[in-house]
């Protein structure tokens, strides 16, 4: 049996390959990359959310500083959902996970600087409402993270 052939199946697959969800199971292998990018990042969302709301309503955290220790949590959680289930990213040696994390947190750190400065313009300076604020910038980060995610970090090697 040639074992480069065998199908690695990851907890997705196996849930996509149970009865009733397999009708769907097409579709998912298609579009699959897409669609865990899309399932991390409504949960990253949601975490980036729920955290901000704490901090701001519960511990009364001035906006930018939360938004950065936001910021460190959720990246850590996108980087080992992304690398592992979404692009699938597994690498070699120490090396090469030493690259990949830094290339994700640069690209991350640039993404923060766009939504920090949207919370400033918007909620510092012009005195915006915060959580509408914070919904559209999550949502312009979410975009530039898997443009970058895609074509620079996790970009597939020939």
């Amino acid at each position: 049996m040639d074992m480069e052939n065998i199908e690695k199946k990851d907890i997705f697959d196996k849930i996509m390959s149970l009865p009733v969800l397999n009708i769907f199971e097409p579709f998912y292998k298609k579009y699959k990359e897409a669609l865990l990018y899309l399932f991390f990042g409504g949960l990253t969302f949601f975490l980036s959310i729920f955290l901000f709301w704490f901090m701001d309503e519960v511990l009364h955290i001035h906006e930018l500083i939360n938004n950065t220790i936001d910021w460190v949590i959720c990246v850590a959680f996108q980087f080992f959902t992304n690398r592992t289930w979404v692009f699938d990213a597994e690498v070699d040696n120490k090396k090469d996970f030493w690259k990949q994390a830094g290339s994700f947190t640069a690209g991350r750190l640039f993404t923060l600087g766009v939504e920090d400065g949207l919370l400033l313009i918007f909620v510092t300076i012009m005195g915006l409402p915060k959580m509408p604020i914070k919904l559209g910038a999550t949502f312009i980060v979410i975009v530039l993270n898997y443009i970058i995610s895609k074509l620079i970090v996790f970009k597939k090697k020939d």
